[in-house]
């Protein structure tokens, strides 16, 4: 018994630790309810701001096209995904650093599941969009971080120019 209350304990303390470390993940159901969250390369966008609509194909060649997309400083976009292969990709956005973390946990914790604003999964031959509002300049990166598709180079890049 003392052993199992030992084992509780230190999985009770851990948890905290996991979580942070993990980082928390909060299911798109229960965003609704909250305020949208500032990120470094923007914040979630309302679907009736969108005055633009960015096609872009995932495919199993590990390849997103374009690859390279530009937008304005205040700019609110629909990314429209098209997964053309026969496995399930994702795109992620977010800065290099953002994605090369959240790259590692994945590797710690392949099925972790999240659903954040900046992310979008799409089965093989669906498709899927995220609408962002770009409210900073400078340069992004989105990735996409299922099994090692990042690592084959499955990325891209957003160009923000600041507003006129």
């Amino acid at each position: 018994m003392k052993l199992l209350r030992t084992l509780v304990a230190s999985a009770l303390l851990a948890a905290p630790a996991f979580a942070l470390a993990h980082e928390a993940h909060t299911p798109r159901a229960a965003q609704a309810a909250l305020p949208p969250e500032q990120q470094a390369w923007g914040i979630a966008g309302e679907p009736g701001a969108v005055r633009r609509t960015i096609d872009i194909a995932m495919t199993d060649d590990m390849r997103f096209t374009p690859s390279v997309i530009e937008v304005r400083e205040g700019e609110t976009v629909r990314l429209r995904l098209r997964n053309r292969g026969k496995e399930l990709h994702e795109l992620v956005l977010g800065t290099r650093a953002t994605i090369d973390e959240h790259a590692e946990q994945m590797k710690k914790h392949p099925t972790m599941e999240h659903d954040d604003p900046w992310m979008a999964h799409v089965k093989a031959g669906q498709t899927g969009e995220l609408v962002w509002h770009f409210n900073r300049p400078g340069d992004f990166d989105f990735a996409c971080l299922v099994d090692d598709h990042y690592e084959l180079g499955m990325a891209g890049r957003v160009h923000v120019r600041p507003a006129r």
